[in-house]
């Protein structure tokens, strides 16, 4: 799996887990989903992302995007 996919899956899965502490635990971890979302934005504009840092350090082979 390229950095690409993993960082989109990664973002995925953790909007996935954000929502359901929003709906299970507490409101206010819509702020989490929140957080996830103006990370992508961020990450769209300037192609810098902290996940993709990350992941390429544990040896995730790079994309077209990162």
């Amino acid at each position: 799996m390229s950095l690409d996919r993993s960082v989109l899956a990664f973002a995925g899965i953790m909007t996935l887990i954000s929502v359901a502490l929003t709906v299970w635990v507490s409101p206010y971890f819509a702020w989490f989903t929140v957080f996830i979302g103006a990370n992508m934005i961020q990450s769209a504009f300037t192609g810098w992302c902290p996940a993709a840092m990350i992941f390429k350090a544990f040896g995730v082979k790079p994309g077209c995007a990162f």
